[in-house]
């Protein structure tokens, strides 16, 4: 069986480390680079890297920052953020990058997930989804909505249907992003995070809401998630990386736990 992962999430802005609230009233809290290499000391499995106004500032990601956190790290690193052609993802491959992360650009241009998927292989594209729970329709039967632009464009794409497409056209991984539980602390959506991994046969990352070990545990047993990301409960110490893994490897998961 493999291992269920812990993976932490960077949302840098203008170079600092940043966190919101369900997409909201953004506040700088830190460096991004000291962080990675401490998270990366204290034991977590992977790290994400997100750029996160690069797509609704319409510029190209921070390189320079990229680098200096590739630097400090020798895990998984994923990089997303205002990445639109095959030459930029590759201009972050070369900076360090592990896995190339879509989000708006992948909507605006499906064929991009299977460009770079041919030039870089599946295992290094991975397709991250905003998504905000809206009324169900004729249009959104799941009743999740993906969002693009840093949550401020709806798009009026069924989260499911955009899922199970990613996949055919060579995404590798899924991160699902709730906006709803983004920063709250009270929770993945684990009705999301099940209904896309029951679709799906790729791994799929459940991203928003942790915030304290048995949210993780949920979301990595009923959620049937294969990894959990986590920003707050880390950047504002409610818990150590170690606690985390200790608690979920008590309960019975299949968790790294080698310091």
């Amino acid at each position: 069986m493999l291992s269920k992962r812990i993976i932490s999430c960077l949302d840098v802005r203008d170079g600092k480390l940043a966190k919101s609230v369900k997409f909201l009233n953004t506040q700088d809290i830190g460096d991004p680079i000291s962080t990675a290499k401490k998270y990366y000391e204290e034991g977590i499995d992977e790290l994400v890297f997100y750029d996160i106004t690069a797509s609704s500032d319409k510029r190209n990601i921070m390189i320079d920052v990229v680098s200096n956190v590739a630097s400090q790290i020798f895990i998984p690193f994923s990089v997303g953020g205002g990445l639109r052609t095959v030459e930029d993802c590759m201009k972050v491959r070369m900076a360090g990058a592990e896995k190339i992360n879509l989000n708006t650009a992948a909507v605006s241009n499906p064929k991009l997930i299977n460009q770079t998927a041919l030039l870089l292989g599946s295992q290094a594209v991975v397709l991250s989804m905003d998504v905000l729970g809206v009324t169900k329709s004729k249009q959104i039967p799941s009743g999740y909505e993906v969002v693009t632009h840093g949550g401020r464009k709806q798009t009026g794409l069924d989260a499911l249907w955009w899922a199970v497409e990613a996949e055919k056209l060579g995404a590798g991984e899924l991160v699902i992003n709730s906006i709803d539980a983004d920063g709250t602390g009270e929770g993945y959506e684990l009705n999301l995070t099940r209904s896309i991994a029951d679709s799906v046969k790729i791994p799929v990352i459940a991203s928003g809401g942790g915030g304290k070990p048995e949210h993780l545990y949920e979301v990595l047993t009923r959620g049937k998630a294969d990894a959990a990301l986590i920003a707050s409960i880390l950047h504002y110490g409610q818990s150590t990386i170690k606690e985390l893994k200790t608690e979920l490897s008590r309960q019975g998961l299949n968790i790294r736990t080698q310091w």
